[in-house]
């Protein structure tokens, strides 16, 4: 009974958190964490503003002027990476607080076994951003309140488990579209910098496919899973091509980087 409760307890908590960062619009990143000598020592404030842009968050470094729309400093997170003490092994958490300094969300340890302090701290903290990846971050825009809920059944086709709300100035047809733009980049991947190139992420998330910078822009050395190739840019497209018993693949990837 006991393990039960302190599940729903963590269970709780989590989805408080998850509702809570929605209601922020943009997050202030520190150049020079309270672990590190330098500003961007280990390139973490560049890892964390990359990250936090694909996460879908507005994000700005600490000394950089933000825009009027953001000048409420309680309209925004703060963002910190924390590096716990740990023998032989790097690991590190991210936080989001207010602007009261209060914890809003909290992610899953990131660890890393990594020799070199530049590969142990990229692999660690792409591994915490794995927590706020599951976010799924979408701003609650103030606006939201005066849309209006319509049934279910006044909107064809609608997909199970969307929830319908829509403005009454935009027509239901609108929305739909939007639906489905949404279902049609359900495969979309999204590049985390690793100290090598990239791993490509799913929105679950996963890593997919690991691709190894090359000494051309449009070109990367690829794995996925135990397949090697290259990932290739032909006409704004990408591919992953790779030979198969003598026979060669190219499969499209849609990819944002």
């Amino acid at each position: 009974m006991k393990t039960r409760f302190l599940f729903l307890v963590v269970l709780i908590s989590s989805y408080c958190f998850a509702q809570s960062v929605n209601d922020y619009k943009a997050v202030l990143i520190p150049l020079k964490f309270d672990f590190t000598k330098t500003d961007n020592q280990y390139r973490l404030a560049t890892l964390s503003k990359f990250n936090l842009n694909k996460a879908g968050f507005q994000a700005y470094y600490d000394n950089e002027q933000l825009p009027k729309e953001n000048n409420d400093r309680c309209n925004l997170l703060y963002f910190d990476v924390v590096k716990e003490k740990s023998f032989l092994t790097t690991k590190v958490y991210i936080t989001f607080k207010d602007c009261d300094r209060k914890i809003i969300f909290k992610s899953d340890i990131g660890t890393s076994k990594e020799k070199d302090y530049q590969l142990a701290y990229t692999e660690a903290l792409n591994k915490a951003f794995v927590s706020v990846y599951a976010l799924q971050y979408n701003y609650n825009d103030a606006g939201i309140s005066n849309s209006i809920a319509v049934p279910k059944q006044d909107v064809p086709n609608a997909p199970k488990g969307i929830s319908e709300i829509i403005s009454t100035s935009e027509p239901i047809k609108q929305v739909i579209t939007s639906q489905n733009t949404i279902a049609d980049n359900s495969k979309m991947l999204y590049a985390q910098p690793t100290a090598t190139g990239f791993q490509l992420i799913d929105r679950t998330p996963k890593v997919i496919m690991k691709v190894y910078t090359t000494s051309r822009k449009d070109s990367f050395i690829a794995t996925k899973g135990n397949t090697q190739g290259i990932l290739i840019a032909i006409e704004n497209q990408w591919f992953f091509e790779y030979y198969l018993n003598d026979k060669l693949f190219s499969e499209k990837v849609d990819v944002k980087f």
